[in-house]
């Protein structure tokens, strides 16, 4: 169950959306137990961001909400992917992009909890 969201400081595309979710699908494997079966996404472009007090350069600001428990190695594993498309897809430098990660204990999906 995890959900990966997505800010940047830029406009996207559409094709640029679809191939974020598509790599994010992939790269969420890197988590023992996760896929894109479970994935969800979501992407905010033209978001209002600043680092150091400046905003000219490209950024983003992502959460990784993962159901279950830490996976410290696996969560760097990640970081340097998810670093990588977002260097690729869009032209976001590794420096100006935060990644926060959160564990859920309790997790609603269908009219329940898991």
């Amino acid at each position: 169950m995890p959900f990966i969201d997505s800010k940047v400081s830029i406009a996207m595309s559409n094709e640029q959306e679809e191939r974020l979710k598509s790599r994010l699908g992939k790269a969420v494997s890197l988590i023992p137990g996760k896929s894109e079966a479970w994935l969800m996404t979501g992407f905010e472009d033209n978001y209002h961001l600043y680092f150091r007090g400046d905003n000219s350069q490209p950024m983003a600001f992502i959460e990784v909400k993962i159901f279950g428990k830490e996976n410290a190695s696996a969560f760097d594993a990640l970081t340097a992917e998810i670093c990588t498309i977002f260097n690729e897809e869009l032209g976001i430098a590794a420096d100006h992009i935060y990644i926060k990660y959160e564990t859920v204990a309790n997790w609603g999906w269908n009219g329940g909890n898991l």
